[in-house]
């Protein structure tokens, strides 16, 4: 009888990975759910826009990669672009070395970014908008 029950939560709710602080990894990481780095990550970690997955990288967490992910919460280090699809929190003891691409960002006071900051939206690879941010540039140009 409690087997049934057990069995029958398996695979719901979010899944949750750590990278505890003894642990490296060496490749990329494809995941899904919340992924905690305490440790390090050699390689690139992705999760789907259209997911509710979740980075937090702590304070003695260190990734060496592009981070791809819709929301991410980072107060360690990142050496490599950051795209963040929906929310990007970057707490006091955040450095990130490289590109920050986001659409929603909060920067605590102490946190750094060593590269460009560029805001992204949801609908930026719609040819339609593109098309017309075309039209728009051409049509902005003052005659000198």
């Amino acid at each position: 009888m409690f087997n049934k029950v057990i069995d029958s939560q398996v695979g719901r709710g979010p899944a949750h990975t750590l990278v505890s602080r003894t642990t490296e990894i060496v490749g990329d990481i494809h995941f899904s759910g919340e992924l905690i780095i305490e440790g390090k990550v050699k390689g690139n970690i992705y999760a789907e826009d259209d997911s509710e997955a979740i980075v937090r990288v702590a304070e003695n967490g260190a990734v060496e990669g592009e981070l791809c992910v819709p929301s991410a919460i980072i107060n360690g280090l990142v050496q490599g672009d950051v795209r963040s699809a929906i929310h990007l929190e970057l707490a006091a003891k955040a450095v990130v070395v490289g590109n920050v691409y986001y659409n929603l960002i909060e920067m605590v006071m102490g946190s750094e970014v060593n590269g460009n900051l560029m805001h992204i939206s949801s609908n930026q690879n719609d040819p339609k908008r593109l098309s017309a941010d075309k039209k728009k540039l051409s049509f902005d140009k003052i005659p000198s």
